[in-house]
């Protein structure tokens, strides 16, 4: 089940990159393919809380949460023929980045602490 999540996710995170280039070519079926891409990684992203007790941990699950609500908002921004989702796209996946790089950090110091 995890390595299912893992693999939609990857893919979710792929269609969400291949649709914001392919806005520049064909910005009709672009929205369509940043929708579906947007609901199935925010799905699987609010459904896997953080699973330590920090937090910091939990924090950073939230930053991942408004990662996904900028990514909506944008798609939306998107629809809408707006060049603005653009500039809330880029904050949701700089919030995206960085939880995704420090909570692995934070669950490993956490399982440090408890031995």
């Amino acid at each position: 089940m995890h390595n299912t999540k893992n693999i939609l996710l990857q893919i979710s995170g792929i269609l969400i990159l291949l649709s914001a280039l392919l806005y520049l070519f064909i910005p009709v079926v672009a929205p369509w393919i940043m929708a579906f891409a947007v609901a199935l990684f925010s799905v699987i992203t609010v459904t896997t809380p953080y699973p330590g007790k920090s937090i910091r941990g939990k924090r950073l699950f939230n930053f991942q949460v408004f990662s996904c609500l900028f990514m909506i908002v944008a798609t939306y921004l998107m629809f809408r023929s707006r060049n603005e989702w653009v500039l809330i796209m880029v904050v949701g996946a700089v919030l995206q980045l960085y939880a995704s790089i420090v909570i692995p950090k934070e669950l490993k110091n956490e399982k440090n602490r408890e031995l």
